[in-house]
């Protein structure tokens, strides 16, 4: 059988299945996400946690009921984009108020609420499955609205629970943070915000680095982080248990770099997310606990092993299972002797309902078997089950470590998922880590080697200080003397990127290498003169993706992760980093700039650029945002004086908010444009245009409607050119079927937001229309990754 008839096969054999699967659950089916066939009952869960008592008494039914239910849909609205009031008002004003009295498959539509511990009304939720969104037409409008708003980054589609860690970080714009399990990165983008909780300071001193063992699911992670457009965010792919030590360079002289706060959301059984993940229900067991104990522990010592002191790590689950949770905690403030203890912030995020960690346990097989301490478990099932699943004995000891004070949040309380957070203070180095700075610096005296000891690498275990051979020593030397020499090569051309020898195995992509701007590039010379750019910018944080040929795309980073990349290359696998600030423009050079000004970075780069700029009304905004390619007559005279004297290039586009028109748009806006002969256009992503307009009142609905009929009559053209009599001309069929197109929709596609995800110069457009189909595979590649890996947010 070939390909084609097995393919067709399949397809029938699914619009076979279709009916079976969606059929029997009624409109009820919608609501519940689509799994009307799964039985929600499990007696061996049901048995595990009533026999541990993690629900209040009188609870247990409440709790189970909420299980039962499906999950509200919430959404986050990014807190440090100056246009958050701006959405929030929109979202109140408009589509809130319209989904009042709104019934969807014989069901109410109940009006979003605030959460009430999320600050500043910034998080919502509401009973609409992801399922309803997507497939009813009354809800298209509000569903098309919160596509492009995610797109753009200016909203997150986040369960309640997983907003809750970040939060308890306590994050300020000059912190050092370790995500350590970030993907798929909605936490990861929280922490970004935090960051930039001040708009007007473009480079903050601190940075993110958000870490995932998949290969794959970092590329999710990157394209969540990119829809935040900063300069301080950097992916890279470990094994979050044996993360390497990085090093940084402090007034010339190497030191290893501690994080003052650090994100621990450790993978775990996820029985917490039943309510959207229903295959939990079947699939629950104690074993999955039993198995995970283990490398949660490794990864949460790793964590607090890079932690500062005085520093700060929340550690975080989507599971009710005191192993994962509890048994951890309290085994790592055990053996870290005092080094660590637990924060009390039950006066943080007031209006949380939450409960005390709990302080005693017992560990079930998955046949039932129960073992309330160490001393019961039999020598042929202590593989499976560890000391450190269970309760610390000693009572004075177990109330010194203060469990209470580690949150659980039920289902049944706020309508939420299940969930467990811990926030642990380091007061002074972990106990195994004493002797290291020792050790390291006779290191550092006899190879100058930045290779971090095996102190650290080896979790929790102890540093030995015998002397090495001396033939050890001649041997050791020359191989640190050939690394010193590839790195400081590496090092003097700004060259980050993997070794010649590689030590680490690489898995997945091979990733560019991340070239710094020599300080004496000519490359820089007319870009700073074209934009007139501030003194003080900081060029040396400028770099590229290759090191040969034409340099097409220049991006960014904070001065303090170049710092880091240019110190770490040779033993951390960075998949990104850094964000776009200029485009190569083939035509450029003849207009005095090869380079042009890129969107995703103008909000970094206007504070320094001090020429170009064009200050425009709302207005114009709308036209810019409306039209393809405006004449310039058609723009303010204001700003026709402005243009008529600068010559032809790429512009900054600056619309300033009037407090006098309290009706306006009231948050700055800055676009990226290009100035032709007669022109005036903005080189801005589709979804951003929308957003833009939207704020401004202007509704775009219409438009989505008119280009979902234009394309459906240019699909029409095709299959009539494709049934085309042999011998006619088939040039003159498409020209007569066009020109009939294009006189039925008159002129309604030249006033419509433009489909391109840029608008480009002629020459270029190929180019960026397919930067936007990749955009586009990356959302419908994120979609499915949530999906299948809720578990982890």
């Amino acid at each position: 059988m070939g390909r084609r008839a097995r393919d067709r096969r399949r397809q029938q054999q699914q619009q076979q299945r279709r009916p079976e699967r969606d059929g029997g659950g009624g409109d009820q089916a919608g609501w519940a996400g689509g799994y009307p066939e799964i039985v929600k009952e499990n007696e061996l869960f049901e048995r595990y946690y009533r026999e541990l008592g993690i629900v209040p008494r009188g609870e247990w039914d409440a709790f189970m009921a909420a299980l039962r239910e499906p999950l509200p849909a919430t959404l986050r609205i990014t807190g440090y984009r100056s246009h958050a009031k701006e959405i929030l008002h929109c979202l109140k004003e408009k589509y809130f108020k319209e989904l009042q009295d709104l019934e969807v498959d014989g069901q109410k539509v109940e009006m979003p609420q605030a959460l009430s511990w999320y600050p500043e009304e910034l998080a919502w939720h509401t009973n609409l499955s992801r399922k309803i969104l997507r497939k009813s037409p009354q809800l298209e409008k509000f569903h098309q609205f919160l596509v492009s708003e995610t797109e753009c980054g200016n909203i997150s589609r986040q369960e309640a629970v997983s907003m809750i860690p970040p939060l308890l970080l306590d994050v300020n714009p000059h912190h050092k943070i370790l995500d350590m399990c970030a993907a798929p990165g909605s936490k990861t983008a929280q922490l970004i915000e935090m960051l930039h909780a001040d708009m007007n300071v473009p480079f903050p001193k601190g940075f993110v680095i958000a870490n995932d063992v998949d290969n794959k699911r970092c590329y999710l992670l990157v394209h969540q982080a990119k829809r935040l457009n900063s300069p301080c965010i950097m992916v890279v792919n470990h094994d979050a248990s044996s993360i390497p030590n990085l090093q940084i360079d402090v007034d010339g002289r190497k030191e290893v770099l501690f994080y003052d706060r650090i994100l621990c959301d450790v993978p775990c059984s996820g029985d917490g997310t039943m309510r959207k993940n229903i295959d939990v229900w079947k699939k629950w067991t104690t074993q999955n606990s039993l198995q995970l104990h283990g490398l949660q522990l490794r990864i949460a010592t790793r964590g607090v092993e890079q932690l500062a002191e005085g520093g700060r790590m929340v550690y975080s689950t989507c599971s009710l299972n005191p192993i994962e949770n509890e048994a951890v905690i309290a085994s790592l403030l055990e053996k870290s002797q005092g080094a660590l203890e637990l924060a009390d912030v039950s006066s943080e995020l007031p209006g949380l309902k939450r409960m005390p960690g709990i302080t005693k346990w017992k560990v079930m097989l998955k046949d039932g078997q129960w073992f309330e301490e160490w001393g019961d478990v039999p020598s042929n099932r202590q593989t499976q089950i560890r000391p450190t699943m269970f309760p610390v004995k000693d009572e004075e000891k177990l109330k010194a470590m203060n469990l209470e004070r580690c949150l659980r949040i039920l289902p049944h309380h706020q309508n939420t998922g299940g969930f467990f957070v811990a926030v642990l203070i380091k007061k002074s180095p972990m106990p195994w880590n004493k002797r290291q700075p020792k050790i390291h610096q006779k290191l550092q005296q006899r190879t100058e080697d930045t290779e971090v000891t095996a102190a650290n690498s080896n979790n929790g275990s102890e540093c030995t200080t015998e002397e090495p051979t001396l033939a050890e020593n001649e041997e050791s030397k020359k191989t640190q003397e050939l690394q010193n020499s590839d790195t400081e090569q590496s090092k003097k051309e700004g060259v980050c990127g993997p070794p010649p020898s590689k030590k680490m195995k690489l898995f997945g992509f091979k990733e560019d290498p991340f070239v710094f701007l020599p300080e004496d590039d000519p490359l820089f010379l007319p870009i700073q003169k074209f934009y007139a750019l501030d003194p003080s910018f900081p060029k040396m944080n400028l770099l590229t993706r290759t090191q040969e040929g034409k340099k097409r795309q220049l991006y960014m980073v904070s001065k303090e992760l170049r710092n880091v990349l240019l110190n770490n290359s040779e033993k951390m696998k960075v998949i990104n980093t850094g964000i776009k600030v200029w485009s190569r423009n083939s035509d450029g050079e003849q207009f005095g700039c090869a380079f042009r000004l890129a969107q995703e970075g103008i909000y970094t780069l206007y504070p320094f650029i001090h020429a170009r700029i064009i200050n425009v009304c709302i207005e114009d905004v709308k036209i810019l945002l409306t039209q393809e390619n405006p004449f310039l007559s058609k723009f303010s005279s204001e700003t026709q004086k402005k243009v008529k004297d600068m010559a032809m290039g790429s512009i900054v586009l600056k619309y300033d908010p009037d407090p006098e028109k309290p009706d306006d748009l009231q948050c700055p806006i800055v676009l990226c444009g290009w100035q032709g002969k007669t022109s005036l256009r903005a080189f801005v992503p589709k979804n951003e245009r929308l957003h833009y307009l939207r704020m401004m009142g202007v509704e775009v609905f219409k438009a989505k409607r008119k280009e979902e009929e234009l394309e459906s009559k240019m699909m029409e053209v095709q299959h009539r050119l494709a049934q085309t009599e042999e011998g006619m001309d088939v040039e003159d069929k498409e020209h007569d079927l066009v020109t009939k197109m294009e006189a039925e929709i008159g002129e309604e596609s030249s006033h419509s937001p433009v489909e391109s995800s840029a608008m480009e110069v002629e020459n270029k457009t190929e180019d960026l229309d397919q930067s936007s189909k990749n955009a586009n595979s990356h959302v419908s590649q994120e979609s499915k990754d949530t999906d299948a890996n809720n578990v982890k947010d």
